[in-house]
């Protein structure tokens, strides 16, 4: 069922109006129909199950049949992304966007070997909240995760502090002891912050000061993994814990 995101605060209880680029990807694209079944999101942690009902020029309207649970996890998560070469940063959006975070926070570190241009950053981060949109759409998100402008690391270990809960997986890390420890202090309504050094890994004075900041260093395994794999695994993570706790309320590790 394709998946379309209206804002919040309407008027009719019963009754979507779409418009903007949605319309010409519903008319155009996916050639639909009056009759044919959607999903909406306000997003605002509410989704429903409509059926198209008039599809103009510049409008869509599909009425409400019912109300859908919605699919996001019980915890903010919020990850904090070293910046990479290339076009990783669309990949690595996609895929957390898919895997649950709210917040993606490109962050420019020591070893980034990529460096922030202030005069691109409009066009930037304009593409990459059109990818996090097109990935909450697919992936059948309530909301749509936002990607931020970039932050110098000291500035998002300052705001990371604020958090219930931060976890940097860092290589030289040991043992999964302490990453079972940490996975499993991740509960409902936390706010989660996940540092991913970017190729090269985090310097020994950015972790230092991650834990400062309170920050629980965690090992993913023996091997070492890209910049675009770590984050992804730690988010997978935390999204199981957050997933079996809201299924049953079982113990994490058994």
């Amino acid at each position: 069922m394709y998946h379309f995101f209206v804002p919040a605060g309407r008027e009719n209880e019963e009754e979507f109006r779409i418009t903007g680029p949605d319309v010409n990807h519903i008319r155009n694209v996916l050639r639909m129909k009056p009759g044919e079944k959607v999903a909406i999101s306000d997003g605002q942690d509410r989704d429903w199950y409509c059926i198209i009902t008039e599809i103009a020029k510049d409008f869509v309207l599909a009425k409400v049949e019912s109300e859908a649970e919605a699919a996001e996890l019980s915890a903010e998560l919020i990850l904090y992304q070293g910046l990479p070469k290339s076009d990783k940063m669309e990949f690595i959006i996609q895929k957390a966007v898919e895997l649950g975070a709210k917040r993606i926070v490109p962050v420019q570190m020591k070893r980034s070997v990529v460096k922030w241009e202030e005069k691109k950053q409009q066009g930037k981060l304009a593409r990459w909240n059109a990818i996090s949109e097109s990935a909450a759409k697919q992936s059948g998100r309530s909301t749509v995760p936002a990607v931020d402008p970039v932050l110098r690391m000291e500035k998002a270990a300052q705001e990371a502090a604020e958090l219930d809960l931060i976890l940097v997986p860092y290589e030289n890390a040991k043992g999964m002891e302490a990453t079972a420890e940490a996975i499993s202090l991740v509960k409902p309504g936390m706010r989660v912050g996940i540092f991913i050094g970017p190729e090269g890994g985090l310097e020994a004075s950015e972790v230092e000061r991650l834990r400062e900041a309170g920050a629980r260093v965690i090992s993913l395994g023996r091997r070492i993994l890209r910049t675009e794999t770590a984050g992804l695994a730690a988010l997978t993570l935390c999204m199981y814990a957050l997933e079996l706790q809201g299924g049953n309320n079982g113990n994490l590790f058994g």
